[in-house]
């Protein structure tokens, strides 16, 4: 090549350079940057639900279930993360017994719906979910929080994820 070509493509990388220098992008915020005021999620563990109490829980839920002719598996833990109760519907997947109970344990542990996981794995930030223990990136986990005490979880599988979702809100409602 000539030195004059070398020379024109030297100036207008400069031109280009000094141009983007002026108006540079700001960096993207990193979301696990935010340093929050206060501590999110931070519900106190209060005592454990009772064996009659998880049993309503899943009555509603298995009756939303059966509105809407969901097959689902329910799971009730108590504030420790132990399983209480459990049901499971005729015909619901035997795969999904297992995920009810890791949702509604995951509920309880982080004190936060389980949706909280699928949002971060949506928003493109897995690395916060895959560096925790016993994470579940699935909606249809809640935690059952009574008198701003976390009293237990439930969890449902077997549906979509807002199917599980849905049926677990109407045992959540119970509490209300």
């Amino acid at each position: 090549m000539s030195a004059r070509v070398l020379s024109a493509a030297a100036l207008l990388a400069v031109g280009f350079l000094g141009a983007r220098a002026g108006r540079a992008d700001p960096p993207a915020a990193n979301p696990l940057d935010v340093v929050p005021e206060k501590m999110p999620f931070d519900v106190p563990y209060g005592a454990p639900i009772s064996l009659a109490r998880a049993e309503a829980l899943i009555n509603a839920t298995v009756a939303e279930a059966k509105r809407h002719d969901w097959k689902l598996n329910v799971a009730v833990v108590d504030s420790g993360g132990n399983l209480v109760a459990f049901q499971r519907m005729d015909g619901a997947q035997l795969g999904s017994i297992q995920v009810s109970q890791h949702k509604a344990r995951a509920a309880v542990m982080y004190r936060r719906e389980t949706k909280a996981f699928e949002s971060a794995i949506q928003e493109k930030q897995a690395y916060y979910v895959m560096t925790l223990d016993g994470v579940i990136g699935s909606r249809g986990g809640m935690p059952l929080v009574e008198g701003g005490k976390l009293i237990g979880g439930i969890g449902c599988s077997g549906g979509t994820g807002s199917q599980d979702e849905v049926a677990c809100r109407a045992g959540v409602a119970l509490l209300r």
